[in-house]
Protein backbone atom coordinates (compact mmCIF):
# COMPACT_ATOMS: atom_id res chain seq x y z
CA UNK A 1 0.00 0.00 0.00
CA UNK A 2 1.18 3.36 -0.87
CA UNK A 3 2.36 5.40 1.65
CA UNK A 4 -0.35 8.80 1.38
CA UNK A 5 1.50 11.80 3.30
CA UNK A 6 4.94 12.45 5.02
CA UNK A 7 3.24 12.97 8.36
CA UNK A 8 0.55 10.98 9.19
CA UNK A 9 -2.21 8.16 7.65
CA UNK A 10 -5.85 9.24 7.57
CA UNK A 11 -6.51 5.19 7.77
CA UNK A 12 -4.74 2.10 7.25
CA UNK A 13 -4.79 -1.65 7.25
CA UNK A 14 -3.43 -3.66 10.16
CA UNK A 15 -2.27 -6.86 9.85
CA UNK A 16 -4.48 -8.39 12.60
CA UNK A 17 -7.37 -7.47 10.10
CA UNK A 18 -8.80 -4.12 11.96
CA UNK A 19 -8.29 -0.73 10.56
CA UNK A 20 -6.77 2.15 11.90
CA UNK A 21 -8.11 5.50 11.66
CA UNK A 22 -6.47 8.96 12.65
CA UNK A 23 -9.22 10.37 14.70
CA UNK A 24 -9.99 13.72 13.61
CA UNK A 25 -11.55 15.05 16.45
CA UNK A 26 -8.71 15.00 18.28
CA UNK A 27 -6.58 17.35 16.02
CA UNK A 28 -4.68 19.63 16.06
CA UNK A 29 -4.12 19.10 20.45
CA UNK A 30 -3.64 15.22 20.09
CA UNK A 31 -2.71 12.82 17.35
CA UNK A 32 -4.90 9.47 18.32
CA UNK A 33 -5.46 6.54 16.46
CA UNK A 34 -8.49 3.76 16.70
CA UNK A 35 -8.55 0.56 16.68
CA UNK A 36 -11.50 -0.67 14.99
CA UNK A 37 -12.25 -4.15 14.49
CA UNK A 38 -16.25 -4.77 13.35
CA UNK A 39 -18.59 -2.49 10.30
CA UNK A 40 -20.36 -1.55 12.97
CA UNK A 41 -17.74 0.42 14.51
CA UNK A 42 -16.25 1.95 11.71
CA UNK A 43 -19.99 3.10 10.48
CA UNK A 44 -20.15 4.76 14.10
CA UNK A 45 -16.53 6.33 13.17
CA UNK A 46 -18.15 7.94 9.93
CA UNK A 47 -21.04 8.77 12.05
CA UNK A 48 -19.12 10.57 14.77
CA UNK A 49 -16.72 12.64 12.42
CA UNK A 50 -13.73 10.86 13.78
CA UNK A 51 -13.29 10.29 9.72
CA UNK A 52 -14.30 12.88 7.38
CA UNK A 53 -14.06 14.05 3.80
CA UNK A 54 -15.98 12.51 1.17
CA UNK A 55 -12.82 10.20 -0.45
CA UNK A 56 -11.94 9.05 2.99
CA UNK A 57 -15.25 8.07 4.05
CA UNK A 58 -15.40 6.11 0.65
CA UNK A 59 -12.47 4.14 1.65
CA UNK A 60 -13.32 3.92 5.24
CA UNK A 61 -16.32 2.02 4.25
CA UNK A 62 -14.60 -0.17 1.68
CA UNK A 63 -12.54 -0.92 4.71
CA UNK A 64 -15.48 -1.48 6.84
CA UNK A 65 -16.92 -4.09 5.06
CA UNK A 66 -13.46 -5.76 5.09
CA UNK A 67 -13.09 -5.62 8.68
CA UNK A 68 -16.33 -7.34 8.46
CA UNK A 69 -15.03 -10.16 6.64
CA UNK A 70 -11.73 -11.12 8.36
CA UNK A 71 -13.90 -11.05 11.64
CA UNK A 72 -15.92 -13.89 10.17
CA UNK A 73 -13.14 -15.44 8.24
CA UNK A 74 -13.74 -18.81 9.74
CA UNK A 75 -17.49 -18.78 9.43
CA UNK A 76 -19.51 -20.87 7.65
CA UNK A 77 -20.56 -18.80 4.13
CA UNK A 78 -24.50 -18.56 4.91
CA UNK A 79 -23.72 -16.84 8.18
CA UNK A 80 -20.90 -14.48 7.08
CA UNK A 81 -23.33 -13.36 3.96
CA UNK A 82 -25.99 -12.25 6.84
CA UNK A 83 -22.98 -10.39 8.83
CA UNK A 84 -22.00 -8.78 5.40
CA UNK A 85 -25.69 -7.44 4.83
CA UNK A 86 -25.28 -6.39 7.90
CA UNK A 87 -22.52 -4.43 7.36
CA UNK A 88 -23.63 -2.93 3.79
CA UNK A 89 -26.68 -1.33 5.51
CA UNK A 90 -25.12 -0.08 8.58
CA UNK A 91 -22.09 1.56 6.88
CA UNK A 92 -24.95 2.65 3.91
CA UNK A 93 -26.58 4.44 7.08
CA UNK A 94 -24.11 5.95 8.12
CA UNK A 95 -23.90 9.24 6.65
CA UNK A 96 -26.29 10.41 3.58
CA UNK A 97 -24.42 13.28 1.63
CA UNK A 98 -20.93 12.32 0.41
CA UNK A 99 -21.79 10.42 -2.78
CA UNK A 100 -18.20 8.37 -2.64
CA UNK A 101 -19.26 6.25 0.86
CA UNK A 102 -22.02 4.45 -1.64
CA UNK A 103 -19.61 4.35 -4.82
CA UNK A 104 -17.10 2.63 -2.72
CA UNK A 105 -20.01 -0.12 -1.37
CA UNK A 106 -21.22 -0.81 -4.01
CA UNK A 107 -17.74 -2.00 -5.67
CA UNK A 108 -17.29 -3.54 -2.38
CA UNK A 109 -20.62 -5.67 -2.81
CA UNK A 110 -19.33 -6.39 -6.85
CA UNK A 111 -16.38 -7.98 -5.20
CA UNK A 112 -18.10 -9.99 -3.02
CA UNK A 113 -20.43 -11.16 -5.67
CA UNK A 114 -17.67 -12.55 -7.68
CA UNK A 115 -16.66 -14.56 -4.98
CA UNK A 116 -19.92 -15.36 -3.18
CA UNK A 117 -19.78 -19.41 -3.10
CA UNK A 118 -15.91 -19.21 -1.87
CA UNK A 119 -14.84 -20.16 1.56
CA UNK A 120 -15.02 -17.30 3.84
CA UNK A 121 -11.22 -16.65 4.04
CA UNK A 122 -11.24 -16.55 0.08
CA UNK A 123 -13.96 -14.02 0.39
CA UNK A 124 -12.27 -11.99 3.23
CA UNK A 125 -8.96 -11.68 1.58
CA UNK A 126 -10.90 -10.73 -1.69
CA UNK A 127 -12.69 -7.72 0.10
CA UNK A 128 -9.59 -6.91 1.37
CA UNK A 129 -7.96 -6.73 -1.84
CA UNK A 130 -10.72 -4.52 -3.35
CA UNK A 131 -10.71 -1.89 -0.09
CA UNK A 132 -6.78 -1.43 -0.42
CA UNK A 133 -7.75 -1.21 -4.74
CA UNK A 134 -10.23 2.13 -3.66
CA UNK A 135 -7.10 3.39 -1.25
CA UNK A 136 -4.76 3.01 -3.99
CA UNK A 137 -6.91 4.34 -7.12
CA UNK A 138 -7.61 7.50 -4.45
CA UNK A 139 -4.31 8.67 -3.38
CA UNK A 140 -3.51 8.00 -7.27
CA UNK A 141 -6.79 10.65 -8.44
CA UNK A 142 -5.67 12.94 -6.10
CA UNK A 143 -1.98 13.43 -7.21
CA UNK A 144 -3.37 13.74 -10.89
CA UNK A 145 -5.90 16.28 -9.69
CA UNK A 146 -3.17 18.15 -7.84
CA UNK A 147 -0.78 18.21 -11.19
CA UNK A 148 -3.81 19.23 -13.41
CA UNK A 149 -4.87 21.87 -10.74
CA UNK A 150 -1.37 23.24 -9.83
CA UNK A 151 -1.34 24.38 -13.74
CA UNK A 152 -4.17 26.42 -12.81
CA UNK A 153 -2.78 28.22 -9.47
CA UNK A 154 -0.75 31.22 -10.77
CA UNK A 155 2.84 32.35 -8.43
CA UNK A 156 2.49 34.44 -5.72
CA UNK A 157 -1.90 33.49 -4.74
CA UNK A 158 -3.36 34.31 -2.54
CA UNK A 159 -6.07 31.11 -2.33
CA UNK A 160 -9.31 30.90 -0.65
CA UNK A 161 -10.49 27.52 1.41
CA UNK A 162 -13.30 26.05 3.39
CA UNK A 163 -13.25 23.18 5.59
CA UNK A 164 -10.97 20.22 5.09
CA UNK A 165 -10.14 19.10 1.98
CA UNK A 166 -7.03 17.29 2.29
CA UNK A 167 -5.11 14.72 3.20
CA UNK A 168 -7.11 13.95 6.02
CA UNK A 169 -10.36 13.66 4.02
CA UNK A 170 -8.73 11.68 1.63
CA UNK A 171 -6.46 8.66 1.02
CA UNK A 172 -3.86 11.18 0.98
CA UNK A 173 -2.74 14.29 -0.72
CA UNK A 174 -5.83 15.76 -0.58
CA UNK A 175 -8.03 17.70 -3.49
CA UNK A 176 -8.46 21.02 -3.06
CA UNK A 177 -5.30 21.00 -0.51
CA UNK A 178 -4.13 18.58 -3.11
CA UNK A 179 -3.78 21.12 -5.74
CA UNK A 180 -2.16 23.53 -3.09
CA UNK A 181 0.20 21.33 -2.13
CA UNK A 182 1.09 20.41 -5.46
CA UNK A 183 1.51 23.86 -6.25
CA UNK A 184 3.38 24.39 -3.76
CA UNK A 185 5.46 21.42 -4.59
CA UNK A 186 6.22 22.64 -7.81
CA UNK A 187 8.03 25.27 -6.27
CA UNK A 188 5.17 28.20 -6.21
CA UNK A 189 4.53 30.53 -3.52
CA UNK A 190 1.62 30.64 -2.03
CA UNK A 191 -0.98 32.26 0.40
CA UNK A 192 -3.83 30.54 2.05
CA UNK A 193 -6.83 31.70 3.64
CA UNK A 194 -8.38 28.95 5.50
CA UNK A 195 -12.03 29.63 6.49
CA UNK A 196 -12.97 28.14 10.30
CA UNK A 197 -16.06 26.35 8.97
CA UNK A 198 -18.51 26.68 11.53
CA UNK A 199 -19.39 24.96 13.64
CA UNK A 200 -17.51 22.05 13.78
CA UNK A 201 -14.02 23.97 12.38
CA UNK A 202 -12.55 21.42 10.23
CA UNK A 203 -10.83 24.59 9.05
CA UNK A 204 -9.25 25.64 11.91
CA UNK A 205 -8.60 22.17 13.56
CA UNK A 206 -7.55 20.19 10.43
CA UNK A 207 -6.59 22.61 7.29
CA UNK A 208 -4.56 24.78 9.37
CA UNK A 209 -2.75 21.69 10.90
CA UNK A 210 -2.26 20.35 7.95
CA UNK A 211 -0.95 22.80 5.83
CA UNK A 212 1.55 24.11 9.16
CA UNK A 213 2.79 20.53 8.84
CA UNK A 214 3.91 20.84 5.00
CA UNK A 215 5.40 24.35 5.74
CA UNK A 216 2.24 26.41 3.63
CA UNK A 217 1.71 29.45 4.77
CA UNK A 218 -1.54 29.31 6.20
CA UNK A 219 -4.15 32.43 7.81
CA UNK A 220 -6.87 31.79 9.71
CA UNK A 221 -10.02 33.55 9.55
CA UNK A 222 -13.89 33.43 10.31
CA UNK A 223 -15.96 32.55 7.56
CA UNK A 224 -17.65 35.73 7.87
CA UNK A 225 -14.72 37.79 7.06
CA UNK A 226 -14.19 35.88 3.67
CA UNK A 227 -16.34 38.50 1.91
CA UNK A 228 -14.44 41.07 3.43
CA UNK A 229 -10.88 40.15 2.39
CA UNK A 230 -12.32 39.58 -1.61
CA UNK A 231 -13.60 42.99 -1.46
CA UNK A 232 -10.56 44.51 -0.16
CA UNK A 233 -8.37 42.58 -3.14
CA UNK A 234 -7.01 40.29 -1.19
CA UNK A 235 -7.89 36.93 -2.87
CA UNK A 236 -7.06 35.67 -6.20
CA UNK A 237 -8.94 32.27 -5.98
CA UNK A 238 -11.27 29.92 -4.29
CA UNK A 239 -10.77 26.00 -4.07
CA UNK A 240 -12.81 23.74 -2.22
CA UNK A 241 -13.85 19.94 -2.24
CA UNK A 242 -17.38 18.59 -2.62
CA UNK A 243 -19.25 15.53 -1.25
CA UNK A 244 -21.19 15.18 -4.76
CA UNK A 245 -21.81 16.61 -8.20
CA UNK A 246 -25.32 16.32 -9.40
CA UNK A 247 -25.68 15.44 -13.55
CA UNK A 248 -25.92 18.80 -14.46
CA UNK A 249 -23.02 19.78 -12.47
CA UNK A 250 -24.09 21.34 -9.33
CA UNK A 251 -22.10 20.67 -6.01
CA UNK A 252 -22.51 19.77 -2.45
CA UNK A 253 -19.65 20.70 -0.20
CA UNK A 254 -19.28 22.09 3.42
CA UNK A 255 -21.83 24.07 4.75
CA UNK A 256 -20.52 27.67 4.01
CA UNK A 257 -19.23 27.11 0.34
CA UNK A 258 -22.39 28.11 -1.78
CA UNK A 259 -22.10 32.12 -0.18
CA UNK A 260 -17.89 32.04 -1.15
CA UNK A 261 -19.41 30.98 -4.10
CA UNK A 262 -21.55 33.93 -4.81
CA UNK A 263 -19.06 36.11 -3.32
CA UNK A 264 -16.29 34.87 -5.90
CA UNK A 265 -18.80 35.71 -8.71
CA UNK A 266 -19.70 39.25 -7.21
CA UNK A 267 -15.53 39.90 -7.10
CA UNK A 268 -14.38 38.43 -10.33
CA UNK A 269 -12.42 35.69 -8.41
CA UNK A 270 -12.28 32.24 -9.84
CA UNK A 271 -13.97 29.49 -7.75
CA UNK A 272 -12.77 26.01 -8.45
CA UNK A 273 -14.13 23.00 -7.26
CA UNK A 274 -11.67 19.56 -7.36
CA UNK A 275 -12.63 16.27 -6.39
CA UNK A 276 -12.01 12.58 -8.06
CA UNK A 277 -14.60 11.18 -10.51
CA UNK A 278 -15.94 9.09 -7.94
CA UNK A 279 -17.78 11.82 -6.60
CA UNK A 280 -19.27 12.91 -9.55
CA UNK A 281 -23.13 11.11 -9.14
CA UNK A 282 -24.65 10.87 -12.43
CA UNK A 283 -27.85 9.39 -10.85
CA UNK A 284 -29.07 12.89 -9.17
CA UNK A 285 -30.15 14.91 -11.81
CA UNK A 286 -28.98 18.38 -10.33
CA UNK A 287 -28.61 19.80 -6.50
CA UNK A 288 -32.13 20.13 -5.45
CA UNK A 289 -32.45 16.16 -5.33
CA UNK A 290 -28.51 16.00 -3.18
CA UNK A 291 -29.82 14.68 0.52
CA UNK A 292 -28.60 17.12 2.72
CA UNK A 293 -27.31 15.77 6.48
CA UNK A 294 -29.03 17.44 9.09
CA UNK A 295 -26.70 17.41 12.24
CA UNK A 296 -27.04 17.70 15.90
CA UNK A 297 -28.26 20.85 17.44
CA UNK A 298 -25.11 20.34 20.08
CA UNK A 299 -22.86 21.16 17.28
CA UNK A 300 -24.16 24.46 17.20
CA UNK A 301 -24.91 24.86 20.58
CA UNK A 302 -21.85 24.79 22.23
CA UNK A 303 -19.11 22.69 23.02
CA UNK A 304 -17.97 19.11 25.02
CA UNK A 305 -19.43 20.67 28.51
CA UNK A 306 -19.86 23.97 27.17
CA UNK A 307 -23.01 25.82 26.45
CA UNK A 308 -23.95 29.49 24.85
CA UNK A 309 -26.33 29.22 23.95
CA UNK A 310 -30.24 29.23 25.64
CA UNK A 311 -31.36 26.13 27.12
CA UNK A 312 -34.35 25.02 24.51
CA UNK A 313 -33.05 27.10 21.52
CA UNK A 314 -34.33 25.60 18.06
CA UNK A 315 -31.56 24.83 16.07
CA UNK A 316 -30.74 24.39 12.27
CA UNK A 317 -28.08 22.51 11.59
CA UNK A 318 -27.59 21.33 7.57
CA UNK A 319 -24.12 19.89 7.29
CA UNK A 320 -23.71 20.88 3.05
CA UNK A 321 -25.12 22.97 0.93
CA UNK A 322 -25.48 23.54 -2.91
CA UNK A 323 -23.66 25.50 -5.17
CA UNK A 324 -24.85 26.04 -8.71
CA UNK A 325 -22.85 24.93 -11.32
CA UNK A 326 -22.86 28.06 -12.95
CA UNK A 327 -20.63 29.64 -10.21
CA UNK A 328 -18.25 27.17 -10.97
CA UNK A 329 -15.19 28.41 -12.76
CA UNK A 330 -13.97 24.62 -13.14
CA UNK A 331 -13.96 21.03 -11.73
CA UNK A 332 -10.33 19.86 -11.11
CA UNK A 333 -10.61 15.55 -11.11
CA UNK A 334 -8.79 12.82 -11.78
CA UNK A 335 -10.10 11.98 -15.75
CA UNK A 336 -9.74 16.35 -16.65
CA UNK A 337 -10.38 19.87 -15.73
CA UNK A 338 -14.01 20.64 -16.87
CA UNK A 339 -14.32 24.36 -17.31
CA UNK A 340 -18.05 25.84 -16.82
CA UNK A 341 -19.27 22.17 -15.51
CA UNK A 342 -22.40 20.94 -17.24
CA UNK A 343 -24.70 18.12 -17.93
CA UNK A 344 -22.64 16.85 -20.95
CA UNK A 345 -19.44 17.58 -19.83
CA UNK A 346 -20.05 15.86 -16.38
CA UNK A 347 -21.13 12.98 -18.73
CA UNK A 348 -17.86 12.95 -20.30
CA UNK A 349 -15.94 13.01 -17.62
CA UNK A 350 -17.55 10.10 -16.21
CA UNK A 351 -17.81 7.73 -19.19
CA UNK A 352 -13.83 8.82 -19.62
CA UNK A 353 -13.11 7.12 -16.13
CA UNK A 354 -15.31 3.91 -17.29
CA UNK A 355 -14.19 3.51 -20.43
CA UNK A 356 -10.91 1.33 -21.43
Amino acid sequence: MNRPHSGFHTLRWRPDGTLELLDQRALPRHTAYLVLASAAEVAEAIRALAVRGAPAIGCAAAYGVAVEAWRMRDAVPTSLADHLERAFAELAASRPTAVNLFWALERMRGAWQGVRTAPAAAIAERLLAEADAILDEDLRANRRMGQLGAVLVPDGARILTHCNAGALATAGHGTALGVIRSAHQAGKRVQVYADETRPVLQGARLTAWELQQDGIPVTLLPDSAAGQLMARGGVDLVIVGADRVAANGDVANKIGTYPLAVLAERHGVPFYVACPVSTLDPATADGATIPIEERSAAEVTGYGSERWAPDGIAVLNPAFDVTPAGLVTALITDAGVLHRPDGPGIRRLVEGAVSP
